[in-house]
């Protein structure tokens, strides 16, 4: 089952029982107040709606209980926030070089298994819809629930964004939540969502 809420994911966590997920995949915002850079004309991308999202980083609270709902977690962008050590750093090599953006992107894992890479470029990724200006690819989480999670396991991601983590889910057949707290986001993805399904359901019609 895949459940997407357009909710503020903090309290709803607080409601949560302990360990409720098996894996928490999220990408929080990293409070780099960079949102309308991502898409500047000059790189052939559109411009972002400038948003607030990502003036701050989320608290210690956040972290808190995200530890607590869930079992293992991977947070894109963990090299920004104060977690503590981990030998299972995975890096989305966006096989990008010279660019003015960044190679590649950094998540965090509880896990204690070896650094793995993650090849998938940006210019592939890119030829997907865009409706969120930090949007992964579905092939990233996919790469994720298949080396990660386990058959049977609950998945939760704080912060859904453009949906991918959902599609990728309904893909694999994970049990999903997904919350994400701006209506315009939450309705975009829920749309790109629906449009999964029904192309789906086309797919196994023909």
């Amino acid at each position: 089952m895949i459940k997407l809420i357009n909710a503020d994911c903090l309290p709803a966590m607080k409601a949560m029982p302990d360990k409720a997920y098996d894996l928490a995949v999220v990408d929080p915002p990293y409070g780099l107040n960079i949102t309308k850079i991502w898409g500047k004309a000059e790189y052939g991308y559109f411009e972002w709606e400038k948003k607030s999202w990502d003036v701050q980083a989320p608290d210690s609270e956040y972290f808190k209980e995200l530890f607590r709902v869930s079992k293992n977690q991977i947070i894109w962008g963990g090299n920004y926030f104060p977690l503590l050590p981990t030998q299972c750093w995975l890096i989305w090599d966006k096989g990008q070089r010279d660019f003015t953006l960044a190679d590649g992107e950094m998540a965090w894992t509880s896990f204690k298994n070896s650094m793995r890479i993650f090849n998938y470029s940006r210019a592939t990724a890119n030829k997907q819809i865009r409706i969120h200006p930090t949007q992964k690819p579905v092939a990233l989480y996919q790469w994720l629930l298949k080396n990660y999670a386990k058959p049977g396991d609950k998945i939760l991601d704080t912060h859904l964004g453009s949906g991918s983590s959902a599609i990728a889910a309904d893909i694999m057949g994970f049990d999903f939540t997904g919350f994400e707290i701006d209506k315009d986001y939450y309705e975009a993805a829920l749309d790109r969502f629906n449009r999964h399904k029904q192309q789906t359901v086309l797919e196994f019609s023909i």
